[in-house]
């Protein structure tokens, strides 16, 4: 083959044609297709549950009707509001704290065997310890304040980050390191440019994994010793026996992990259009 026809993209070579992007339609289809399987399935939970709540075989202070929780919803929006946005803040706060250092540490054990070996067994005790049994021990030493949910929350994200990151950075294919170090290319070079960039796949999995952990590490935080915020709401109404409000918690709590994990899948479309698993156009042989 001709360097005229090296340069040429794959499409503009002669017997390869460049498949035409999905139209708009086609997406909505296809988002369509993804959709109505996990909207059936809550639709028929929804039903399941007011079926069971109108012929009364669970009584109304165990599970509330659909129609109470709906109320509750509605005439305590700005009550639960106040507390939904602490609770998406120490979230925010804390899963933000846990990508950094997460990053951080998974660049360090990747580049030093001797940080990897030493550090590696500790992240791992420090995954498996229950964090509502140290839970108590945060706020005795940090107090009721907001500083306690944030470290319970970044505990609980950092672990699925760091992992993910490292599995990224360690998974590089060397014919590719080789190359770049043939080039002469520096560390730090090859690192932005390589190491880096390939790592992102991994590292979006276990951001997913991550900010819906979060969400659990600040309510569990509330549990504990709170004056606010949804864990200390459902709290609360366990303590009162106000199911609807309780559930009412729950499903809002649940709608914070939803959104943010969306937030993230957006962000990986957005940042990695270049990955297989994103690609909307692909080159087909025609020979």
């Amino acid at each position: 083959m001709s360097q005229s026809a090296l340069s040429k993209r794959p499409a503009d070579v002669a017997g390869v044609a460049r498949r035409a992007g999905p139209t708009t339609g086609e997406r909505l289809a296809r988002a369509a297709e993804q959709s109505w399987r996990p909207l059936a399935l809550l639709l028929a939970a929804l039903v399941a549950w007011w079926a069971i709540a109108a012929a009364e075989l669970i009584e109304a202070y165990l599970v509330p009707s659909p129609g109470a929780t709906l109320d509750v919803l509605t005439s305590k929006a700005g009550y639960l509001w106040q507390h939904t946005w602490v609770t998406t803040y120490e979230t925010l706060l804390g899963f933000a704290i846990a990508v950094v250092v997460g990053v951080l540490a998974a660049v360090v054990m990747v580049y030093s065997s001797t940080v990897e070996r030493t550090l590696y067994p500790i992240l791992l005790f420090a995954q498996v310890v229950p964090k509502i049994a140290i839970a108590p021990l945060f706020v005795v030493w940090l107090g009721f304040g907001i500083a306690p949910k944030i470290l319970i929350a970044v505990l609980i994200a950092f672990f699925p980050v760091v992992i993910s990151m490292v599995t990224g950075l360690k998974a590089v294919d060397p014919e590719m390191l080789q190359l770049s170090a043939t080039m002469g290319a520096k560390p730090w070079q090859t690192f932005v440019k390589i190491r880096f960039p390939a790592s992102l796949p991994h590292l979006f999995s276990g951001l997913k994994v991550a900010v819906t952990l979060a969400v659990t590490g600040a309510v569990v935080g509330e549990f504990v010793g709170a004056n606010e915020g949804l864990g200390y709401v459902i709290l609360q109404a366990n303590g009162n026996l106000d199911t609807p409000m309780l559930f009412a918690g729950l499903l809002v709590m649940s709608l914070i992990g939803v959104v943010l994990f969306v937030v993230v899948e957006i962000a990986e479309k957005l940042l990695l259009p270049w990955h297989a698993s994103r690609r909307d156009t692909s080159a087909t042989t025609t020979f």
